[in-house]
């Protein structure tokens, strides 16, 4: 199962190291939300999920859940929905006024 997950956050890393890279706007904001996911998937991975067990350490309980993961990825979605909408809403004002999508503003030759 590790490594399945394993080789799910690779392609994911890849695939959006990939995509940043292209000379389009639209794939490079494609490419940045997959490594965002990647790497969500990978803090959330590192948490270890537990079922069953209570996200404090109680005095009663045998184990707990760890917290922390589960914040970190919270914060890092809604992060992660807030830098795509702006560069979504940047990559639209930019071809609006130089009337191409290239991320350098040119066209290929």
């Amino acid at each position: 199962m590790e490594a399945l997950i394993a080789l799910i956050i690779a392609t994911l890393t890849g695939s959006g190291v990939y995509l940043a890279l292209r000379a389009r706007t639209f794939p490079v904001v494609l490419g940045l939300t997959l490594l965002s996911y990647a790497v969500n998937l990978f803090l959330f991975v590192m948490g270890r999920l537990t079922v069953g067990e209570p996200p404090v350490i109680d005095a009663a309980a045998a184990g707990y859940a760890d917290p922390l993961p589960q914040a970190l990825v919270l914060t890092a979605i809604v992060i992660g929905f807030a830098m795509t909408a702006f560069v979504i809403v940047l990559a639209l004002k930019a071809r609006s006024e130089l009337g191409s999508d290239h991320v350098d503003g040119r066209e290929e030759a």
